[in-house]
């Protein structure tokens, strides 16, 4: 089964960059096993990175304000809401699913989302929050696991 793990986020984004770190650690861990990929695209952007792989799991940051930051929160695609973007700008995951399938494109059957709640996904350069760097550690111990 061809596999992708795709860490997202903006690593100049104090928490955001969370996705990004823990594919950089990953990708010497799942070296042979998967394919490690770290972006900062998003939306529509990102379908050509999933054509022709069976299985994905994907890592971001989310900011819900329910758990404590650091804590991992595990989703399938069956989870996801379907809400409609307005314009392809903002389109997410569930429309890159519904477009992928419309258009009979090669894409995981098999999706796990691993975000991380963080706390400050918008100060620009600054320091990630110590829950969230320390979650890092656990989070790719949860993506090898899940493998």
């Amino acid at each position: 089964m061809k596999t992708l793990v795709l860490g997202l986020g903006n690593d100049l984004l104090a928490d955001d960059a969370v996705g990004i770190l823990a594919a950089h650690e990953l990708q010497t861990q799942l070296q042979g096993r998967a394919d490690v990929v770290a972006s900062a695209l998003h939306g529509l952007a990102l379908l050509d990175l999933f054509i022709g792989y069976d299985r994905a799991i994907i890592i971001d940051a989310i900011q819900t304000g329910k758990p404590p930051p650091g804590s991992i929160i595990e989703i399938s695609a069956a989870d996801l809401s379907h809400v409609y973007a307005p314009s392809p700008h903002y389109a997410g995951l569930p429309e890159m699913l519904d477009l992928a399938k419309q258009l009979g494109l090669p894409f995981p059957h098999d999706l796990t989302i691993f975000a991380i709640e963080v706390a400050d996904m918008h100060t620009v350069g600054g320091p990630m929050t110590p829950a969230v760097r320390q979650a890092i550690r656990d989070l790719c111990r949860r993506v090898r696991q899940a493998l």
